[in-house]
């Protein structure tokens, strides 16, 4: 094993964040894997792209939103092809918008360019991103194909029908691991509307909590049955991405998914938008990562901090690959002191770099645990409060890794999980053989 001070990934077309010192990792190669973090329609100079703009004539051609996805998918496939790799091996993307009238843009061009074969899909609506005018923002994980490990389209594990204007795979598989696109409690027949009748509450106000029926739902009636088509199962779930709507689900969530674990998978909860998902009354998605049954890669728990809640995971290896859960500025049970703006100095102390500084020493206290290092970030999701504060957490980020380029999205977010809270970062780290 390499040292765990040792940088094992490769930048992918690194560029420079326009008015500051630091650069943006378009992609990152990471052994078999290729990663492109926080895509969208910009050409890395203007906030999009002059061709996305069309200052002079913007109603001419294609929609924005049209153009927009053009060119995030452009830049998607030149990473891709930079990386050693292209669409087809494509394995799992995950989409924000802020506005639901640009989705049928996009998906039309996501159908162009993956021909129709499109992989494990999760979408829902933000706030903000980073750049002025922008409307979506996309993650891609990908595989490098090499003798039996290769990338398959599960078309049997359906369990459900999926729409034909989304058209993403139910599920897929490469090497040990296992996709699961995001799942919601939408119902199964599609001549019900919304929510399945199975996740609605009864008549009246108090007949069952709706957040705990659509959960219960989802684990049921979709991720199981999922799972267990692709030879996989709640036990072997290491990865979950879980979106809600409202802050005071996350208790009654927490109540309902901690049960259905020995121990839970590693979990990230974040924070749409109301309406944030495809039918306006859900509540919640649920996106994961599984490993096979009878697959060689076995799920190793990494525990050197405590998890955000309590029963939950920190962090889960699974072969080259360290999932950690959601990471927020809290020890002893609650914000550190530095995160707390004092009232009658509120211009002394920027509490978002206390928080980053905190998070960024548990990621690198779970890295070393598990062999490796910060360094080998490969999927950097950072969720804001207010993305004012973006260049203060740059900032730490260079102090922290000596201005490697990083492969970031940030989004703002309407809550985080721990009341006060400026920052969240959901981090997905290399571990090298």
């Amino acid at each position: 094993m390499k040292s765990p001070s040792a940088t094992a990934v490769q930048a992918i077309l690194p560029v420079r964040i326009p008015s500051t010192s630091h650069r943006l990792a378009r992609g990152v190669r990471a052994g078999r894997w290729l990663f492109a973090t926080g895509q969208c329609g910009t050409d890395y100079e203007n906030a999009l792209a002059p061709e996305v703009v069309q200052a002079g004539h913007p109603c001419d051609g294609p929609s924005k939103p049209h153009r927009e996805a053009q060119r995030l998918f452009r830049n998607i496939d030149e990473v891709l092809v930079a990386g050693g790799t292209n669409a087809a091996n494509v394995v799992r993307v995950d989409q924000y918008y802020t506005s639901p009238d640009v989705v049928d843009a996009y998906h039309e061009t996501r159908r162009a360019y993956f021909k129709g074969k499109i992989p494990v899909s999760t979408s829902n609506l933000h706030r903000r991103f980073a750049r002025a005018g922008q409307s979506m923002e996309v993650q891609v994980m990908a595989a490098v194909p090499d003798g039996d490990f290769k990338v398959r389209h599960e078309a049997n594990a359906g369990t459900y029908k999926i729409h034909h204007s989304s058209g993403y795979s139910p599920a897929l598989s490469a090497g040990d691991l296992r996709f699961v696109p995001g799942q919601t409690a939408e119902a199964l027949d599609e001549k019900e509307p919304g929510v399945d009748p199975e996740a609605r509450r009864g008549r009246g106000l108090w007949k069952g909590t709706p957040i705990k029926l659509e959960t219960d739902f989802i684990i049921r009636k979709k991720l199981q049955p999922t799972l267990k088509a692709v030879g996989a199962d709640l036990d072997t779930v290491v990865k979950a991405q879980v979106y809600l709507r409202d802050q005071n689900d996350v208790a009654n969530f927490r109540a309902v998914w901690a049960q259905q674990f020995p121990v839970e998978p590693v979990t990230t909860i974040i924070a749409t938008e109301t309406p944030g998902f495809i039918m306006p009354e859900s509540r919640i998605e649920i996106n994961t990562i599984a490993l096979a049954k009878d697959g060689k890669t076995k799920k190793e728990v990494i525990a050197p901090v405590p998890p955000l809640f309590k029963g939950a995971t920190t962090a889960i290896r699974a072969g080259d690959l360290l999932f950690i859960s959601g990471l927020m500025a809290v020890r002893d049970g609650a914000l550190v002191p530095g995160a707390n703006v004092d009232a009658t100095q509120p211009f002394f102390g920027i509490p978002v770099k206390a928080e980053l500084r905190e998070i960024l020493s548990q990621a690198e206290a779970i890295c070393r645990a598990a062999g490796t290092t910060l360094r080998n970030a490969v999927r950097i999701q950072q969720f804001h409060s207010d993305l004012a504060d973006l260049p203060a957490a740059l900032e730490v980020w260079a102090e922290a890794t000596d201005n490697m380029p990083l492969p970031l999205s940030p989004v703002e977010v309407p809550w985080l999980p721990v009341p006060g809270a400026r920052l969240q970062l959901d981090l997905w780290v290399y571990v090298p053989a």
